[in-house]
C-alpha cells in the first residue's frame, strides 16, 4: 500500500499493479514522526495487526477494543470529545529505525492506524490527529484485501520519497 499525503489517497498495490485508491484524511499538522506531534508518520511501515474483524460496519474502538457501540450521529453527541476509531484498525509499526522505529519517533507507540471514521468527516483534507482515516466503506473493502505483514509506504511529497 501506499498513503501520499499529498494527494490524501491510499493506492492498494498487487506486485507494482494498483488495484484500488481510496480518499484518506491524515495529519492536520502536517508529516511528521515525533510523538506527540499530530502529524503523520512518513517512510516504510508495516500492518502489524489488523483489528476488527467481523463487527459491523461502524463498530466504535477505543484503545483498539469494540466499546459494544455502533457509531450514529447520536451516540456522537452524547460524545462530542472522541476522537471516532470506527469500523476496522489496522495498527502499523515503523521499520525505519530513527525515523518512524524507535524513541520519539516510534509509529507503534504513537498508536497509529488507518482506520474508519464517521461518514461526515470530510476525505481528501487532513484533519486527523496523525492517523490515516478512511470512510468506512473504503476501509470495509480494503480489510479483507490486507494482512498483517502488508507493507505500507507513507509519502508526503507524491513522488515516492517520503
Amino acid at each position: 500500500m501506499h498513503v501520499d499525503i499529498a494527494s490524501q489517497t491510499l493506492v492498494l498495490h498487487d506486485g507494482g499493479r494498483p488495484l484500488a485508491c481510496y480518499p484518506v484524511s491524515t495529519g492536520v499538522n502536517g508529516p511528521g514522526e515525533r510523538d506527540g506531534s499530530g502529524c503523520t508518520p512518513r517512510g516504510w511501515h508495516r500492518v502489524r495487526l489488523a483489528i476488527g474483524a467481523g463487527c459491523p460496519v461502524g463498530t466504535v474502538f477505543r484503545g483498539r477494543r469494540p466499546t459494544g457501540e455502533v457509531y450514529t450521529p447520536e451516540l456522537a453527541a452524547r460524545f462530542p470529545e472522541r476522537d471516532w476509531v470506527l469500523t476496522r484498525i489496522l495498527w502499523l509499526t515503523g521499520l525505519e529505525p530513527g525515523r518512524n522505529r524507535g524513541g520519539a519517533c516510534d509509529t507503534l507507540r504513537r498508536f497509529i492506524y488507518i482506520h474508519g471514521c464517521p461518514d461526515s468527516e470530510p476525505m481528501g483534507v487532513p484533519r486527523s490527529h496523525g492517523c490515516i482515516r478512511m470512510r468506512n466503506a473504503d476501509l470495509f473493502d480494503l480489510f479483507p484485501r490486507v494482512a498483517a505483514g502488508t507493507l505500507v509506504e507513507i509519502r508526503a511529497d507524491g513522488d515516492g520519497d517520503a
